[in-house]
This record gives C-alpha cells, structure tokens and sequence, in this order.
C-alpha cells in the first residue's frame, strides 16, 4: 500500500489541517489530542471532506486532486470507515450487518473473494452471534461487528477511527487480541486513529503525530513513546 497526502490542506475551525506525506506501512497510527485534526485526515481519505488543496491518491490511483479538480466519491474509493459511534443498524442481526458492505444483488464487492463470511466470523469471535440483534451486544461486540463489515467490504485500506472508543479497561483489553487477529490475518492495510499512546503501540507499526493539525513527529512506536512512570506509554520527549 502507498497513500500518498501531497500539500494536503483543510481550514478547521481554529487551525488548518496541512500535511505532506507518503506513508507505506501495514498499521499506521495517527496520534494526538482530541481536536488535532485526526478525525479530518481519515474523512479527507475516505472522500468524506473535500481538501482545499493538495493531491491524495493511494497506490497510484488519485483520489482528490484540487488542481486538476478530481475527486471521486467514498463509493467509489474502496476504502472502508469504522467511525466513533460504528454506525450499525439496530433493526437488522449480526449478519446482516456484517453483510451490508456487499453488493445488494448479493455479489461480491471487488476483491472480496479473497475474504469469506466464515474467516471473518471465526477471526473476530462472532461464530454464533449470526442470529442476533446487534442491541443485545455488548460495546466491545458491537465494535467488532463493525470491523467485521468494513473488511468483508475487501477494502483497499481500513480506516479505525477511535476503535476502543468508550469502552472501559476491561473491554479493551478483551477487544484488543481480536483487532491484533484482524490486522494479522488479512492482508488489508489500516490506520488507526487514536489518543491513547498504549493503543498505538499495541497495534501500529509507523505513527504520525498531529498537533494542531500538523505532523509534528513521526517513526515506529518504540522512537515515539516510552514507557511511563504509570502502567502504559507516554510521548518521548525531544529536548
């Protein structure tokens, strides 16, 4: 996978989101505090927010372009978005859920033969939930019904905005192994957007770090963070 973000800018309410960047790796973190800009970049990838200027095109196919005025449509980029609040449908059970990114006809989404109903079930520890209404699921279930959605999609690249978003310790923990066995198991590339550093490092193997909408740092998780004086990972500093 390549992404690249080429003089990308968007004005915010109080700053404007500008980076510049070509990124490669299998799990990409996007680190910083609530309100730099994090959200704003995955919806700029998705084609959920039209950039004001700047180039976005992943391997080699442009999908924004403001100079040449391209922009294709989220239908249309083959990327799949796991936002905050999941986005499931109560009135529908787990199956039909994990089924909605396929075609209506009930044919494949490109690509996605590659992944079976049955993988994805197994690897995310859903065999036997089919039946259920999602309302009966805990948060941590629910989450991983959303996952399971967006990769048997077959998406080019997973966007997971917050993906431990509102769960407790204890849930997180019992979530994590299951989106380790995602990333593990297909070969789909993902960013992750989060502001828990020990997110990050569980998970991603290139980090850029946003303040203010810029990228102020960026490398593997081990020159980022360090681990704190309490359990769990803080920023290194840089003086």
């Amino acid at each position: 996978m390549k992404l690249e973000l080429a003089n990308v800018r968007l004005p915010l309410a109080e700053f404007a989101l500008e980076l510049d960047a070509t990124l490669g790796a299998r799990v990409t973190g996007v680190f910083g505090a609530s309100g730099a800009g994090k959200t704003s970049l995955l919806e700029i990838i998705a084609g959920l927010r039209r950039p004001a200027a700047g180039r976005v095109a992943l391997d080699g196919e442009t999908l924004s372009d403001t100079a040449k005025k391209i922009f294709l449509p989220p239908e249309r980029r083959g990327i799949g978005y796991v936002p905050q609040d999941i986005a499931l449908f109560p009135h529908l059970d787990v199956r039909a859920n994990l089924l909605y990114g396929r075609h209506a006809d009930g044919a494949d989404a490109p690509g996605a033969g590659k992944t079976s109903f049955t993988q994805v079930v197994e690897t995310l520890g859903l065999a036997g939930f089919e039946a259920r209404r999602v309302g009966t699921l805990s948060g941590g279930e629910q989450r991983r019904v959303a996952f399971g959605r967006a990769v048997l999609a077959a998406p080019r690249l997973l966007l997971l905005d917050e993906p431990f978003a509102g769960l407790d310790t204890a849930l997180k923990e019992r979530l994590l192994p299951h989106l380790r066995a995602l990333r593990d198991e297909f070969s789909i590339p993902v960013f992750v957007v989060s502001h828990h550093a020990d997110e990050i490092v569980a998970l991603c193997d290139d980090v850029l770090v946003l303040d203010q909408g810029r990228c102020v740092r960026r490398g593997p998780p081990t020159e980022i963070f360090t681990v704190s004086n309490r359990p769990g990972y803080v920023l290194k500093r840089t003086d």
